[in-house]
């Protein structure tokens, strides 16, 4: 197998290839390659055989190694060679566990003081998918947001013009911190309980679901608002965030159909965010209701929230501690200067780990030619399933990184949010989000929890023990498809999850 350069060159020769176009600049408005990008990114018509790069969700990026539990640890298979010490470097601050400060080592303090993890590697294990805590297990892949309705006109204009997009517990921020530094007491804790349901399949088959209930426990200072919502959240698969990011808004806002006026009962919405580095209202892609508007701000986001850890976009060091009922807790020490001009992550840090998100490469698929796939395959499409988990884009040719620049790729997502019924709804609103709506999960990867992530714990908060468990809790504008699974008989149900495993 070639490597570096050679590797990168060949990759993208091919993605030229399948799109019939040279790989030199052009105006995206060119009339010629947009007619190519939507042939090649047409809905599937012939499932007698995988289509051309279908192995390639990732496009030139995709990563052909380790189907295992380094799977989502590669690096963009097309990245030169000069530029994998930058992605290896932010993989070590990926994991680095930071200490509270005052400390010798300078460049890991600043932790907390409130926090739910050290590292970004705690919340996304390998890279991977979060899950819920066991029994007795206080959680860390997996937290409680929090946010009250609006209080005041401010709070409705911060709103209405997405410069925020949640108002925060007035004593409690913006989640449930379940670990402190020393001096200074956790906020509190997060408890489970589940109720069990049984639905019955058309063929008679028996699946148990469970229906999850969350509280907020042993709270260290002071009730919670009384209209306080709670959002449970597991951490998320870290693979091909690079190219989302690099999908023109314009092609995923072509998905919206916010009327329904096609009458198919999808009605998928963009979500709205403000862009701290622009200063910019952009679309929202990330996170489970799309409330980040890019890779920078969500590791920003995360940062700031999970460790207390402050960066250039987000400069206070004492990360989600609230003005009033934590005052020790924003006057703690700190790893940066009181002024903010330098960051417990420094620009050139925080420079890495976004270069290292944006660069974790989508596995390659495996078995798209087996028959049993490629019957899923097209129960997968005639079931309706793509009506949301739209199959392929093709990225910006000025996108960020040039190793997400004018890819094909297979993310099985439209990035839109979606209404998914009452059984799925946190009733808790985020930007233009409404308290039943979630973006679609991009699937590529999916096939891959187990062997990353040592278990099949799905959907936001894990609730969902498999895929079949996980469609089924599906409703709302999911329902119509949800449905045409339920009723499959058992052949038919098998071959679908084989296709949605490869992924």
């Amino acid at each position: 197998m070639m490597r570096g350069p050679a590797l990168a060159g060949g990759a993208i020769a091919v993605c030229a290839v399948l799109l019939g176009a040279a790989v030199t600049p052009v105006a995206a408005s060119d009339a010629g390659e947009a007619a190519r990008v939507a042939r090649v990114t047409a809905p599937a018509t012939d499932f007698s055989a995988p289509e051309p790069f279908e192995t390639r969700p990732g496009g030139a990026a995709t990563s052909f190694k380790h189907p295992n539990r380094d799977a989502f640890s590669q690096p963009s298979a097309n990245m030169p060679f000069e530029r994998q010490l930058d992605f290896r470097v932010g993989n070590g601050i990926f994991k680095k566990i930071w200490v509270s400060s005052p400390s010798s080592t300078q460049s890991s303090d600043g932790l907390g003081p409130l926090f739910n993890a050290r590292s970004c590697q705690r919340c996304h294990l390998k890279d991977g998918r979060g899950h819920p805590p066991a029994d007795g297990e206080t959680p860390v892949s997996m937290f409680l947001r929090l946010s009250i309705p609006p209080q005041t006109e401010d709070d409705r204009t911060a709103l209405a013009t997405y410069v925020a997009s949640v108002i925060p517990d007035p004593a409690y921020g913006g989640q449930l911190q379940h670990f402190s530094i020393q001096g200074h007491d956790a906020e509190g804790d997060m408890k489970i309980t589940y109720e069990e349901e049984t639905v019955t399949l058309g063929d008679g088959t028996e699946v148990k679901l469970r229906r999850p209930v969350y509280e907020a426990v042993n709270l260290k200072y002071g009730p919670m608002h009384p209209d306080v919502m709670l959002s449970p959240r597991v951490a998320s698969p870290m693979i091909g965030l690079g190219l989302l990011e690099a999908i023109r808004a314009e092609d995923i806002l072509a998905g919206a159909d916010p009327e329904d006026k096609d009458g198919d009962g999808i009605s998928g919405r963009p979500n709205w965010a403000f862009n701290h580095e622009t200063g910019e209202v952009e679309l929202g892609r990330f996170g489970w209701k799309a409330g980040e508007p890019s890779v920078a701000q969500q590791s920003a986001a995360a940062f700031h929230r999970d460790i207390g850890i402050s960066t250039p976009l987000f400069r206070t060091h004492y990360g989600d501690c609230r003005e009033g009922a934590q005052d020790g807790c924003r006057d703690a020490p700190h790893g940066g200067t009181r002024d903010g001009t330098v960051t417990e992550a420094t620009d050139d840090m925080f420079e890495r780990v976004v270069f290292y998100s944006r660069n974790l490469a989508v596995p390659a698929r495996r078995d798209v030619d087996d028959p049993q796939v490629l019957a899923g395959k097209k129960l997968f499409y005639e079931s309706g399933c793509i009506g949301c988990h739209t199959p392929k884009f093709v990225t910006r040719r000025d996108a960020i990184g040039e190793e997400q620049s004018f890819q094909l790729i297979w993310p099985y997502s439209d990035m839109l949010l979606h209404d998914m019924g009452p059984g799925l709804a946190d009733n808790r609103p985020e930007g233009a989000a409404s308290g039943q709506e979630w973006r679609t999960q991009p699937l590529w990867g999916i096939g891959l929890t187990e062997a990353v992530s040592g278990h099949t714990l799905l959907l936001h908060d894990g609730r969902a023990r498999n895929v079949l468990e996980a469609i089924l809790w599906h409703d709302g504008e999911a329902q119509a498809a949800r449905d045409n699974v339920a009723a499959m008989p058992a052949e038919d149900r098998e071959a679908l999850l084989a296709f949605i495993n490869s992924l």
